[in-house]
């Protein structure tokens, strides 16, 4: 393919209601809902970009369901990979708690790990009294992943509800594809 005319696939990935859906919906342009529809299988979406260089990309995002009984179904959707977003919620610590087995189901379903943008998402619920996983525990994780798996993650925070940091994750991604890219 010329440098114009890139395709990467990309998955989302994270337990079920940690926001995948209302992100790459963010990402494409559409409203947030506050209506949680769960994701059955996987949700498709293509979205072109230009990387901060200029060059043409064409995003494959693949959506994936996050309810444990679709993971034999999520399997064949990991194939070709080239980059992953993997997602909680600040306001669930137990889908933090999880992101290790993301990450691990991801390895399992890829012939070479891809990069990660590590997605803490939901800010805007992190408001007055309570407990929240928050951006040092994000970055920790980060580094984990990042030595665990010897590929690039980035951790960012967002929220689908204001959009804030959405292409910025997105974008990120690109450039780390493109980065593993010319040094393979």
């Amino acid at each position: 393919m010329s440098a114009a005319n890139l395709l990467f696939k990309i998955v989302l990935i994270g337990d079920g209601g940690v926001g995948k859906t209302s992100l790459r919906r963010r990402f494409m342009g559409e409203a947030f809902t506050t209506k949680y529809i769960e994701t059955i299988g996987a949700d498709f979406a293509v979205k072109e970009l230009t990387a901060s260089n200029g060059t043409q990309i064409r995003f494959q995002i693949w959506d994936l369901a996050g309810q444990p009984r679709f993971r034999a179904v999520r399997e064949g959707f990991y194939k070709g990979s080239r980059g992953a977003l993997l997602v909680y919620d600040v306001t669930k610590g137990e889908t933090y708690n999880n992101v290790p087995i993301w990450a691990e189901e991801l390895r399992k379903n890829v012939a070479v790990m891809p990069p990660i943008v590590l997605v803490g998402n939901k800010i805007d619920l992190r408001v007055g009294e309570g407990v929240y996983v928050t951006p040092d525990y994000g970055e920790m994780m980060r580094e984990y992943l990042e030595r665990r798996y010897e590929v690039p993650v980035y951790f960012i925070e967002t929220s689908a509800k204001t959009g804030e940091n959405i292409q910025k994750a997105f974008y990120m991604l690109a450039e780390m594809i493109l980065t593993q890219r010319r040094l393979a």
